[in-house]
């Protein structure tokens, strides 16, 4: 057989159809060359992301109301977040109704929304996450909608997409991985559970993601006025220089003439105030929002102090303290407890709240300096914290906080055994129908994500001599993860870790960044098409399992690779 004749008869040489094809290939190829030309770097870095957000907003919108049950903690918040919308506080639950004994979550479910109790419920978390979940019910029809009470997480896990795209650009300064980014957080089972599920954790992400968004916004902004006021400086008759030699980072014992100044203040700008409020409504979703504060603000401060050093003053690490990181902390210290206290407005004006009268019930009790209200307010977030430190009660789906990196343990938020056979259940009759809603990640995403914290660390330390880009991205996970080491005693669950997703996906952006720099273009777009398009099938695999879609037992059950899955 001829060469020719392997060729289909459209490829060959002066076949018109080939020739068609050819044309309109060449056409599509110039008019995609003229729209990327026309369209600036700055619309570039919003147009895609969105697109992004778009199809991350798919993934999870998509019968969002399936499955149409309270599922794992929705017991708690849904139902709260209810009672929060009529009455203005969290009301106690019956756990059954009825001479049939019905679970209340089960007629929730199917529309009786009105048999809370008129007691206020002992609420163990701040208000701020069952709000959001109040808004979504607000704005899509109540109760007995499941659509309606996973709304907000929902629209929260779509709208990280975008942040952490925007995110990704301000770090790395490249579409591609920005966009990279997003369509790993769009992919991850765990980034789509939790945007399916009405549980507080999503909250915690997007308020914690934004709040690092505006301190990177603000680090851009502080380097461009260091270097706006070096410039004048430099040209200041009355400026005095001095001969310094790098100790630390990429300049370890190169000498430089430095000015003999500290520089201005850049403690202030509206960008590190917008951060110290998310990041007061971050702790008031849950308490260990306050590690994202503290670690955040941190490393803000030493970003000021870093780039006094790159603009070229002296006393870089003095002034970022006691110039920057003082003033910083005068301002943003009460913004962030202002704005956690504000979250606490309804227990302040209902006076039947929970405890709200345990001050006038226990004269000469607590901390008695105070007028009653704040002494029973003081009292409740002392219940809390002992509520939290002490919860060690046994359940099938805890998890040590040290594996959730790898996802060892996930948790199984719904599972159920079906009588009929909708969904993919039709393509095997002998079998048993089942829905699962498994809060696992995708596994090579988490695993891949693990191994570049790792071999960002190295690629810092060895190549890039201190880049505090992996700084930037190794905070996430001190704040949000390492905190929860402290409590390897508690009761805790994998999917607490959608807190640091983002942050995981950007170690990955990390190493590829370096990558990208480090091969040649060839190798390094087929390793980064091949890596996204690997972990897109894995995701494709696992996303009936993640959204309820009715499948064969078997189809569940090859999903579960590690014993410690099921």
């Amino acid at each position: 057989m001829s060469t020719l004749a392997l060729h289909s008869s459209a490829d060959r040489p002066g076949n018109p159809a080939a020739s068609h094809l050819r044309s309109a290939r060449a056409s599509l190829t110039r008019a995609w060359k003229r729209l990327d030309q026309s369209l600036s770097y700055q619309l570039k870095g919003w147009l895609g992301p969105l697109l992004m957000a778009v199809f991350a907003g798919i993934l999870r919108f998509i019968r969002l109301g399936s499955p149409r049950a309270i599922i794992f903690d929705e017991t708690y918040y849904v139902k709260d977040a209810w009672t929060m919308l009529m009455t203005g506080e969290a009301r106690d639950w019956p756990e059954k109704v009825g001479a049939a004994s019905t679970p209340i979550d089960q007629l929730f479910a199917q529309g009786q929304t009105h048999l809370w109790l008129p007691s206020a419920e002992y609420v163990v978390h701040p208000p701020i996450g069952k709000w959001c979940i109040a808004l979504g019910l607000k704005l899509f029809g109540g109760a007995g909608n499941p659509f309606a009470w996973r709304a907000a997480t929902a629209f929260v896990g779509t709208l990280a997409v975008l942040l952490l795209c925007r995110v990704a650009l301000r770090l790395f300064h490249n579409l591609p991985i920005a966009l990279m980014a997003g369509f790993l957080l769009s992919i991850d089972g765990l980034g789509i559970t939790m945007s399916r599920t009405g549980l507080l954790d999503n909250f915690i992400m997007i308020f914690a993601l934004a709040a690092f968004a505006c301190l990177l916004a603000h680090r851009d902004w502080a380097a461009r006025r260091l270097s706006e006021a070096y410039q004048r400086d430099v040209h200041s008759r009355s400026s005095n220089f001095a001969l310094i030699t790098y100790r630390f980072g990429r300049r370890r014992g190169r000498s430089r003439l430095v000015l003999d100044s500290s520089g201005p203040c850049i403690a202030w700008s509206y960008w590190r105030l917008a951060a110290a409020v998310l990041l007061g409504l971050t702790t008031g979703v849950k308490w260990s929002g306050a590690y994202f504060f503290a670690v955040f603000a941190l490393i803000s401060v030493l970003w000021d102090a870093y780039q006094r050093q790159e603009a070229g003053y002296r006393s870089w690490l003095t002034a970022g303290i006691c110039k920057d990181g003082l003033l910083a902390a005068a301002y943003m210290l009460p913004a962030w407890a202002l704005t956690y206290l504000a979250s606490w407005t309804g227990w302040f004006l209902h006076p039947d709240a929970y405890m709200h009268d345990w001050a006038a019930q226990h004269p000469g009790e607590g901390v008695t300096w105070l007028p009653e209200t704040w002494r029973s307010f003081v009292q409740y977030h002392q219940e809390m914290w002992h509520f939290h430190n002490g919860l060690d009660t046994p359940h099938p789906y805890m998890a040590n906080p040290l594996t959730w990196p790898l996802q060892v343990r996930p948790t199984s938020f719904y599972w159920e055994k079906l009588p009929d056979r909708p969904g993919l259940c039709r393509l095997a009759p002998g079998s048993t129908c089942v829905s699962a809603v498994t809060s696992l990640g995708n596994p090579l995403l988490w695993w891949l994500a693990s191994l570049c914290l790792i071999l960002g660390l190295l690629i810092s330390i060895g190549f890039l001599r201190g880049d505090w880009r992996f700084l930037a991205v190794f905070s996430g996970l001190l704040a949000g993860w390492l905190p929860w080491a402290q409590y390897l005693h508690r009761t805790t669950f994998t999917f607490y870790s959608i807190a640091i997703l983002p942050w995981m996906i950007l170690a990955i952006c990390y190493v590829t960044n370096w990558l990208r720099q480090a091969l040649t273009r060839r190798s390094y777009h087929r390793l980064c098409t091949g890596t996204l398009v690997v972990l897109g099938l894995v995701s494709l695999f696992f996303y009936p399992i993640w959204t309820a879609i009715p499948v064969p037992y078997e189809f569940w059950e090859i999903h579960m690779w590690l014993p410690s899955w099921i």
